[in-house]
């Protein structure tokens, strides 16, 4: 009998669901406790790497936090994560299509400085100096360019990130992209010379 009475003080997923809705995070340790192995194997199934399995796992229970108060109960908990995790993972990829696209682009950008464009020659010698060159940036201003133009946040979520302001970041960027152009320019004219 003490079996029974000690099942049934344990909450329910719904129950758990909606006291985290309502402003009560308590209950994420209990919903990660019983759910993470399906939702690290699903996202390992997805991506097929298991430190993006593990970092997405991570990813998926925090925004649970902010989303589970949407589970309405219309079917089984398990369910419902199932499919908000398939979405956390195919934002995850898109996310990270995005940010290899804006990479490309900003290459792209650096390179049609005249005298890179046409001493360089192929884009893999680009990338390889593009490389070279923010490696060579002061370490603020090469992680305000990462985050910006590689990685894709805005001015505001880098503010956040690094605890500055949002004109520090801009000025930053700036700064960089201007060295940037700078030393490709020197190493384009170095190529040029030699």
């Amino acid at each position: 009998m003490g079996d029974v009475i000690s099942r049934s003080l344990i909450p329910s997923d719904y129950d758990l669901a909606r006291a985290i809705g309502r402003g009560d995070p308590s209950g994420i340790d209990l919903l990660y406790a019983r759910h993470k192995t399906k939702v690290y194997s699903l996202c390992l199934r997805m991506t097929g790497n298991s430190a993006e399995a593990e970092d997405l796992t991570q990813e998926v229970f925090l925004q649970l936090l902010a989303k589970v108060g949407s589970f309405r109960g219309e079917s089984q908990f398990t369910t419902w994560l199932h499919r908000f995790t398939i979405n956390q993972v195919l934002m995850y990829f898109r996310r990270r299509n995005s940010r290899r696209d804006r990479f490309s682009k900003v290459l792209d950008e650096l390179a049609t400085t005249p005298l890179v464009k046409y001493s360089l020659g192929s884009k893999l010698i680009d990338r390889i100096a593009l490389d070279a060159a923010v490696a060579k940036l002061p370490s603020g201003s090469r992680s305000v360019f990462l985050k910006f133009d590689v990685e894709g946040y805005s001015h505001d979520e880098i503010a956040d990130i690094f605890g500055c302001s949002v004109g520090n970041s801009k000025s930053q960027l700036h700064k960089a992209r201007k060295k940037l152009r700078h030393l490709l320019t020197l190493n384009g004219s170095a190529a040029v010379m030699s």
